[in-house]
């Protein structure tokens, strides 16, 4: 049973950090691209950032350019999202997926709620 369980989420102040984590299990985590979306309140999920299954290509939205980076660690079968510089705008739950570099297998967290208060 494939399970991506997203933790590190909360509220906090503009311009403060987060940073979210993603941990995998029931997929072989290395085969697995991984990426970050989210869903504010009233609008439709869209792309946050990725990581390759390598390691060694990631790619992200413009909104978030220079202040988030993923990464992961193998060893812990973990994707993680790093958030610094946060904005009102950052606020709504996000969420892990993970899709297959060859299988093109689709799979999706639960979500985690990230607020920035003003």
């Amino acid at each position: 049973q494939v399970q991506l369980v997203e933790s590190g989420g909360g509220l906090v102040q503009a311009g403060g950090s987060l940073r979210l984590s993603c941990a995998a299990s029931g997929i072989i985590f290395s085969n697995y691209i991984m990426g970050w979306f989210r869903q504010a309140p009233g609008k439709e999920r869209e792309f946050v950032a990725r990581i390759l299954w390598s390691g060694d290509g990631t790619y992200y939205a413009d909104s978030v350019k220079g202040r988030f980076t993923v990464s992961r660690d193998y060893a812990k079968n973990t994707a993680y999202l790093q958030m610094k510089s946060l904005k009102p705008e950052d606020t709504a739950v996000y969420y892990c997926n993970a899709v297959g570099t060859w299988s093109r297998q689709n799979y999706w967290g639960q979500g985690t709620q990230v607020t920035v208060d003003e």
